[in-house]
């Protein structure tokens, strides 16, 4: 059962493959060329695996934001996962050693990945979760470094890379959406970024949709739990 649940989730993990070296090879280059070098890119990859994070992470470490200011741009950027944790509970619930480095490696396009809940026939369920997560940061971390060595040998310019993440997020909703019959949390999160943008100005909204898109999935939530 473990080398089958192993190969499975490798083959589950090769879309993300591509992606995930290719921005991380951008983050190891933009990180580089802010004078950090590849311990640094591998840490980070290790111990953060916030891809959107670690694009801005750059940032805060080269224009010295206090650690408030850290915080408070972490949060913004990564409260999403707020309600991406809602809809994995019950399937987390029971992961055993597995629960902490799956609540920790839960990205974008883990998430995607592993939203559905669709097991393979024959693998363990919780551990092909677990490969699948730790597939996808072994892809991320690569990258890193590769972007990292090959920013100290060769001249690139870094203009512009910080929008691959976007267009990732992009692609990931993209897939999400031909992939699921249910459009309600992609409604909501297009509808309630888009209501906050309006209200709260391009400066501010960010925490404001955040806050808005959780409460209305966990309602829904709450009213599905009770109508079964």
């Amino acid at each position: 059962m473990k080398h089958l649940t192993v190969r499975k989730a490798f083959y589950s993990s090769l879309p993300v493959l591509a992606g995930y070296v290719v921005l991380g090879i951008g983050f190891g280059i933009l990180l580089r060329g802010a004078g950090y070098g590849v311990l640094w890119a591998f840490s980070m990859s290790v111990f953060i695996f916030a891809g959107s994070m670690q694009y801005v992470g750059v940032g805060l470490l080269t224009g010295g934001v206090s650690v408030l200011t850290a915080a408070l741009t972490t949060f913004m950027v990564n409260a999403r996962h707020l309600f991406y944790s809602i809809s994995m509970v019950d399937r987390y619930r029971d992961a055993g050693k597995y629960k902490p480095y799956l609540i920790f490696a839960l990205t974008d396009e883990t998430y995607s990945l592993l939203c559905d809940g669709k097991i393979p026939e024959g693998c363990d369920a919780q551990l092909y979760r677990f490969l699948v997560s730790a597939f996808n940061q072994s892809y991320w971390v690569t990258g890193s470094v590769l972007g990292s060595l090959l920013g100290a040998v060769l001249p690139f310019s870094t203009e512009g890379i910080e929008f691959s993440m976007t267009a990732l997020f992009v692609a990931s909703f993209t897939e999400q959406w031909l992939s699921s019959h249910d459009h309600i949390p992609a409604l909501t999160g297009l509808l309630g970024t888009l209501v906050c943008l309006v209200v709260f100005g391009p400066e501010r909204f960010l925490i404001p949709a955040m806050l808005l898109i959780t409460l209305v999935l966990t309602l829904l939530r709450r009213r599905e739990e009770k109508v079964l």
